[in-house]
């Protein structure tokens, strides 16, 4: 099958999937307090619908795929679904991001099932400062999420940091510290304006601060194979740690872009800050047939848009980044 290029000459091989828009925090920057604007869950796709999607865009040259929700880890039978999607033909990357509360009692299950890669979020590590961001008091959850999934073998192991400038930026040191000692890839995040939760965090330059932290802690710039995502990285000397900045609003990497997202209830979303959109679960659960599938697919492609808009059009998005997928 031809394989997807957009119009802007970018080769798109990585999907990251929402199997649920349901989390058990409320991070500030992501969902409000009282939030209950969920998709109903008959919308939901089922795992068999899912896999068939992914599959074909797999077939399209799609080797990259990421599970996402909400918090993907409190989808009932997650690691069957894992299992489904890692034995595709022609995936060669499956990988989960999670915010750590229910990892430590799944972590064995997703390694089993095939999953390659972790990526957890982890904005502080201070209780307190923790308790505010997310909305509860589960530090140690995340913490011991996180062991058992060294314990199990995950390697490597990225954590997640979305910066905020008046919350959590007097702790960017300490946490480079802490994945140092712990061998983990850390990447430090801008946050964006997706809803009215991300417009109101204030974030921090982070193309300047990597630098800075990285003469400060003597890491030294590490160049990743084209194609290796939107971060920016140092490492240690030894090569055992890796810091990176995910830079959308100073500095974005939109010419690079090589993903799109697929919603819980089946909706391909084209870019995180814009509104196109191709609703896949619907026409398949309409008896759409695999060839119809994959000419819909193509034509989402082809309309994927040059770039965001954050800086300009900040107002534009009005959905939660969990309902889009991560």
């Amino acid at each position: 099958m031809t394989r997807l290029i957009d119009s802007y000459r970018r080769s798109i091989d990585y999907l990251r999937v929402s199997v649920t828009d349901r989390c058990d925090l409320r991070c500030t920057y992501c969902l409000p307090k009282g939030f209950k604007g969920f998709e109903e869950p008959a919308h939901w796709l089922r795992h068999e619908e899912m896999a068939r999607l992914v599959g074909l865009f797999v077939t399209l040259g799609v080797s990259k795929v990421r599970l996402t929700g909400g918090e993907p880890l409190l989808r009932r039978g997650v690691t069957d679904l894992a299992r489904q999607l890692a034995s595709l033909p022609g995936l060669q990357d499956l990988s989960v991001s999670s915010n750590g509360t229910q990892l430590a009692r799944h972590a064995a299950g997703l390694r089993e099932a095939g999953v390659s890669r972790l990526n957890i979020s982890l904005d502080s590590l201070d209780a307190d400062c923790f308790a505010r961001i997310t909305g509860r008091d589960c530090l140690e959850d995340v913490l011991a999420g996180l062991r058992e999934a060294r314990a199990v073998g995950f390697r490597p192991i990225k954590l997640n940091m979305v910066v905020q400038a008046d919350v959590n930026l007097d702790e960017v040191n300490r946490m480079v510290a802490f994945a140092i000692e712990q061998g983990f890839i850390l990447r430090l995040i801008e946050p964006m304006p997706v809803g009215d939760t991300g417009r109101a965090s204030q974030g921090a330059d982070l193309s300047r601060l990597g630098e800075t932290l990285a003469s400060q802690f003597q890491l030294v710039p590490q160049v990743l194979g084209q194609g290796a995502g939107p971060a920016r990285y140092w490492c240690s000397p030894d090569g055992g740690m890796s810091l990176g900045v995910i830079t959308p609003m100073s500095q974005h990497f939109c010419a690079s872009c090589n993903r799109v997202r697929l919603g819980v209830d089946g909706t391909l979303y084209l870019c995180l800050g814009q509104n196109d959109q191709m609703p896949l679960g619907r026409m398949m659960r309409a008896g759409a047939s695999d060839q119809e599938l994959v000419a819909a697919i193509h034509e989402g492609i082809a309309a994927k848009p040059e770039r965001h808009e954050f800086n300009e059009r900040p107002e534009q998005i009005v959905r939660f980044m969990s309902q889009t997928g991560g």
